[in-house]
């Protein structure tokens, strides 16, 4: 069984490594996400050959695992991300999971087409706090097809405790 020491030095390992790569923050052009795959598109974010995420610096977290219809993000909430009540913003747990549920069906999409999220249902079962350490949201698809796309996803601490989780609904339609 793997302690939560040995499972927070990998997870800052991973963290370290996919850091050192990411290129600055920016928008990726409309003939770039045309030109592959949605898992070939999201592999050269994180190869750094694409912009990294925005919202991503915003709020710092980051992918840390990513296959098609799987996709991991990885962030340290602290207090920057606090609201008024002394605990992490909701908001902080719904982008989390909009990013790992939306960027699994992204990684299912074949070139061409593009997604835009329709719904998100989020369920917060414990407080984040700056106390918590790096959390996980893993997204992964239930059902891509040629105009919807489902997936779920879960926020997780080192220790496996669940602290959130979610489904999606997206569009799936072909880019201009």
């Amino acid at each position: 069984m793997t302690t939560r020491e040995e499972t927070l030095a990998l997870w800052r390992k991973q963290e370290e490594a996919v850091r050192a790569k990411l290129a600055p923050p920016g928008v990726a052009t409309l003939d770039d996400l045309k030109a592959g795959c949605g898992m070939e598109f999201l592999q050269k974010i994180w190869d750094g050959l694409l912009p990294s995420v925005p919202i991503g610096q915003t709020l710092d977290f980051i992918p840390v695992e990513g296959e098609p219809g799987r996709i991991v993000f990885q962030g340290t909430p602290d207090k920057r991300h606090y609201n008024p009540l002394g605990s992490v913003h909701g908001g902080y747990f719904c982008t989390l999971l909009d990013s790992a549920v939306g960027c699994a069906v992204h990684s299912m999409l074949p070139q061409g087409m593009g997604y835009t999220t329709l719904e998100l249902k989020v369920n917060l079962v414990r407080a984040l706090t700056e106390k918590t350490g790096p959390v996980r949201a893993e997204g992964k698809v239930i059902q891509v097809g040629k105009q919807v796309g489902i997936a779920e996803g879960r926020i997780i601490d080192a220790d496996g405790r669940l602290y959130a989780h979610a489904t999606t609904t997206c569009l799936v339609f072909p880019l201009p």
